[in-house]
C-alpha cells in the first residue's frame, strides 16, 4: 500500500512547490499592481503665539484658524484655541504650501495674514491690537491723515465741528425758531 501511495505524494510535493515558486515570483512584478501607495509630504510643526500689543501678556482662548491656500483658492480651514501661554501648535499642513492665518479674539482686531511654509519648524507670534476709534464725518480730522479737504462747506443739517480739546458750550442754543 505505501508504495501505491508514494509516487502520489512526490506528485503533490512537486507540485505544490512550483506553484509557491510562480506566486513568489509573481510578487516580485511590481508593474502588474493595482493602486500604488504614495506617502504623505513632509509636514511642517507650527507653533503660533498671540499677545497683547500693549503689554507682551499672553492671550488665551484665542481662535486661531489656518487655511490653506491652493493659488487664490481656500481648501477648508482647521481652528485652534490658544492656551493660558497664549500658545497653539499645529503640524498636518505640507511644507512648501502658503496658509493664510486668521487670529479671532474678544476684544481685539481681527488678525489675518497669508504664511509660505518653508521650514520644517516655524514659530509666528502675532501682537493683537484693541480696536481704534471709528471714523466719523462729523469730527475734524487733521489733514496729513488723509482727510478730505475742508473746503466744502458743512451739510445744511450738519453741527458746526469744534476741535477735540475745545471746551463744552456753556450758553444754552438757541431755541427760537428761524425765518429766511
Amino acid at each position: 500500500m505505501r508504495s501505491r501511495f508514494f509516487p502520489l505524494v512526490v506528485f503533490l510535493a512537486g507540485f505544490g512547490l512550483i506553484a509557491s515558486s510562480l506566486a513568489v515570483s509573481g510578487q516580485d512584478n511590481t508593474s502588474k499592481r493595482g493602486r500604488k501607495y504614495k506617502s504623505p509630504p513632509p509636514t511642517a510643526r507650527i507653533e503660533v503665539t498671540i499677545l497683547k500689543d500693549v503689554n507682551g501678556k499672553p492671550i488665551e482662548n484665542a481662535a486661531v484658524v489656518f487655511h490653506p491656500m491652493e493659488g487664490e483658492k481656500d481648501k477648508g480651514n482647521m481652528e485652534l484655541k490658544t492656551n493660558e501661554d497664549g500658545k497653539t501648535i499645529i503640524d498636518v499642513l505640507p511644507i512648501g504650501d502658503v496658509v493664510r492665518l486668521q487670529v479671532i479674539a474678544k476684544g481685539f482686531q481681527t488678525y489675518g495674514e497669508d504664511y509660505k511654509i518653508d521650514k520644517a519648524d516655524m514659530g509666528i507670534e502675532i501682537r493683537m491690537k484693541r480696536p481704534g476709534e471709528q471714523y466719523s464725518i462729523y469730527k475734524s480730522h487733521d489733514a496729513a491723515a488723509g482727510s478730505k479737504s475742508t473746503d466744502a462747506p458743512p451739510a445744511k443739517d450738519a453741527a458746526p465741528a469744534q476741535p477735540a480739546n475745545a471746551a463744552p458750550q456753556t450758553t444754552p442754543p438757541d431755541t427760537k425758531p428761524q425765518t429766511n
